[in-house]
C-alpha cells in the first residue's frame, strides 16, 4: 500500500515539483492545500502518512497549520519546506514540533530521502 503525502504550499509550482519528485517512489499524493487552515482540514480528512509544509502562506501560515495538525495528531510527520531567509519562523516551527526541514529550492533526492526516513516503506522492513 503506498504511503500518502499531503502537500501544503500556496505556490502551485512547488506542489508540482513535489508531486513530480515522488512519483514512482511508493508515495501517492493524498491531497493538497494552499494555506494553513485548509492544510489542517485536509489533514483531518485524509490522515496522510506525512506532510510537506510551507511556512509563509497567505491567510493562515504554516505555523498555524503545524500547531493545528500536531494538536490533532502529536505523532504527525511534518517536513517544513521553506526558504533559508525564514530562520526565525523555522526555529519556531521546530519548537512547535516540526519533524524535519528542507530548504527551497530543494533537491528531489533530498526530499525522497527525508520522506523515506520519516515513514519507511513497510515492505522494506518486512521480515521474509
Amino acid at each position: 500500500m503506498p504511503r500518502r503525502l499531503l502537500i501544503i504550499d500556496d505556490a502551485l509550482i512547488i506542489r508540482e515539483i513535489i508531486k513530480d519528485a515522488i512519483k514512482d517512489t511508493g508515495w501517492e499524493i493524498a491531497g493538497e492545500a494552499t494555506n494553513g487552515q485548509e492544510g489542517i482540514e485536509q489533514y483531518q480528512l485524509l490522515q496522510p502518512d506525512a506532510v510537506t509544509l510551507d511556512l509563509v502562506m497567505p491567510e493562515y501560515d504554516g505555523l498555524h497549520a503545524l500547531e493545528g495538525i500536531l494538536d490533532m495528531d502529536p505523532d504527525a510527520k511534518v517536513v517544513v519546506v521553506s526558504a533559508l531567509d525564514q530562520k526565525n519562523v523555522l526555529k519556531q516551527a521546530f519548537r512547535i514540533g516540526a519533524t524535519d526541514f528542507l530548504v527551497k529550492p530543494f533537491n528531489n533526492e533530498a526530499l525522497i530521502q527525508t520522506l523515506e526516513t520519516l515513514v519507511p516503506d513497510s515492505a522494506d522492513s518486512a521480515i521474509p
